[in-house]
């Protein structure tokens, strides 16, 4: 029996399924960097003949040492003219000796779009590998939650072609719409049917889902999405559309809004009257007060299952409110570049959550984010327990260490393989959903709205911003100081400023645009007006905690809750919006 720190002796694995499982975790932390030396080898191996790796003149050698003295640690900008031939239909060995069969767009941007992500076929393998083991650890600590069915809201976004003809796609729509997800899916284990899953209107999708959830709530013993901002929206579903859900309930039926045949199709074995259970979800969901909903409606649910790390953490109030104090399980640190391990002790605390880096997913490195520490990367068991790091990844798909731009903290390691907190994304500043806006990218936003200003005679003295998650969905709000110059009119009229919001949105790149117009993830950006003076009040109190006035410089973001309340006790108007942003989903590449 394999035994994890912690874990109590009667709770052995149920299964000599998820007993390999959890065997093969022991064995490929065990001696970590044997595994890396390997990984590496097999990854040169593969792609000795490309022209990426050519270049460097490796000579057909494979050992780490030789590797590292002579190819540069790299970010997109010098990769992107590389992929840029394979999007345009370049079939040569570029970065990888094996076709590029696809790509997965990454949430980071490179010059206002999504990153493009090359994919091979066995790829899915090693990322297939990662979603095998989520149940085995999670069974370890609530022995027979495989016995139940869960409640998964999931989802597929746009898919575009490159000019070459290739697909790119988001990962999990990769993933959703594989062979891999469609054998793992297994309906006895869910309570949503594929065909919604697949349904490209998220509006049908979700109310399928949710109906599919609602029906089955007494089997329900696990409830999750990917993001904890994509449950929140589920729930807001559902004060939304609540009494037309309990209307079919009670008459068995699916309203004329469903109108996807493979939904229709698949639900027809399954749609029947149930007044009572309409009845007992009316009741419910009559009450003003939602606080612990989940618990209420799914009486037998034992945890959900969300990403709450990083950026995700902000959703943590609002979830600990409708889930009634739920355990919040983070389980998988993943991203359009590679897998790279699970969390092994789910139950933690949200604060507390660490991952393991499986060591046969990739070729790990980890440049050291302590500006005094030498800047040369080390390798996965070198880090040091308390550092950060920013991640360096080198995978069988040809990138070759590539910096993925997350910061991460040791925490511990398992056996010989390290733990890591996910910190934060480099450079971030705001995120809602699967968006991330950095320092540049709101600047240029405020720069293009200054110049709608301009010809008003007013200008933005200064500003600072904030993702508000209290609305849902979330949205961003920026706090901008103005200032009248020449002969201008004491006021700016309304809709100069409703258009300044919209401008801003109109600059911020495609994966924050969809996330407004196609998925309603985010919300309409808000510019709050402060009062003249504000933002030196907001000095005035980070220099009375201690800071130095010489060095103080406003944040352009902020979360700390008193300065926010600063900020916002001294709006003197505030502005939404007027439509959503232009998005075109056939762009990419």
């Amino acid at each position: 029996m394999v035994v994890f720190d912690g874990l109590a002796d009667s709770a052995a694995p149920t299964s000599e399924k998820y007993a390999k499982a959890l065997r093969s975790i022991e064995e490929v932390t065990r001696d970590a960097d044997s595994v890396q030396e390997r990984v590496l080898e097999e990854i040169l191996c593969r792609n000795a003949d490309a022209e990426y790796l050519r270049q460097f003149s490796l000579g057909g050698t494979r050992d780490r040492h030789t590797f590292k003295s002579k190819v540069p640690v790299v970010s997109y900008e010098n990769l992107q003219p590389y992929i840029q031939r394979i999007a345009n239909g370049d079939r040569s060995d570029i970065l990888s000796s094996l076709p590029i069969t696809e790509f997965l767009t990454s949430s980071g941007t490179s010059g206002g779009e999504r990153k493009l992500m090359p994919c091979n076929e066995d790829d899915w393998d090693r990322r297939d590998l990662i979603f095998s083991l989520v149940m085995p650890i999670i069974n370890t600590y609530i022995p027979g939650i495989d016995k139940g069915k869960g409640l998964y809201f999931y989802f597929v976004k746009a898919e575009t072609k490159t000019p070459g003809g290739l697909l790119a796609h988001p990962v999990l729509t990769g993933y959703v719409k594989s062979s891999y997800f469609s054998s793992r899916w297994i309906d006895d284990a869910h309570t949503s049917p594929l065909e919604a899953i697949l349904c490209p209107d998220t509006s049908q999708s979700m109310y399928v889902q949710m109906w599919c959830g609602l029906v089955m709530r007494d089997q329900v013993n696990r409830i999750g999405a990917i993001f904890a901002s994509g449950l929140i929206r589920a729930i807001r579903f559902l004060q939304l559309n609540w009494k037309a859900l309990v209307y079919d309930i009670h008459s068995g039926t699916l309203g004329p809004k469903i109108n996807d045949e493979s939904i229709r199709g698949c639900m027809t074995r399954i749609l029947r009257p149930d007044p009572e259970l309409a009845a007992d979800i009316e009741s419910e969901c009559s009450d003003e007060k939602w606080a612990g909903i989940i618990r209420r409606i799914w009486p037998n649910v034992k945890y959900l299952e969300v990403i709450v790390t990083g950026a995700m953490a902000q959703y943590i109030p609002t979830l600990d409110y409708y889930g009634g104090g739920l355990p919040m399980v983070s389980m998988i640190y993943a991203s359009s570049e590679c897998f790279f391990g699970p969390n092994l002790k789910p139950v933690s605390d949200p604060s507390d959550v660490s991952y393991t880096i499986l060591p046969n997913m990739g070729y790990f490195e980890f440049l050291p984010c302590d500006p005094a520490a030498p800047s040369l990367p080390v390798d996965l068991v070198d880090v040091e327990i308390g550092k950060e790091y920013e991640l360096v990844v080198t995978t069988y798909t040809g990138l070759c260490r590539y910096r993925i731009g997350d910061i991460l903290r040791v925490t511990g390691f398992h056996n010989s393989t390290p733990q890591f907190q996910f910190v934060r994304r480099k450079n971030v500043l705001l995120s809602i959903d699967s968006d991330k806006t950095d320092e540049a990218d709101l600047q240029t936003a405020v720069e293009n709205a200054s110049k709608l200003l301009r010809g008003y005679e007013y200008c933005i003295v200064d500003y600072t911003s904030y993702a508000d998650t209290k609305t849902v969905p979330g949205h961003y709000v920026i706090y901008c100081e103005l200032l009248a110059q020449g002969s201008a009119v004491d006021t700016i009229p309304k809709d100069v400023l409703d258009r300044c919001c919209l401008v801003m949105e109109e600059s911020f790149n495609s994966v924050y645009r969809q996330g407004r117009v196609a998925d309603n993830s985010i919300g309409p950006l808000e510019i709050r007006v402060v009062n003249r003076g504000t933002f030196e009040e907001v000095m005035d109190y980070v220099v009375s905690r201690g800071a130095s006035i010489n060095q103080y410089k406003l944040p352009r973001c902020v979360n700390f809750t008193p300065i926010v309340e600063i900020l916002d006790s001294r709006v003197a108007s505030r502005h939404f919006s007027p439509r959503v942003p232009h998005w075109n989903p056939e762009r990419c590449g």
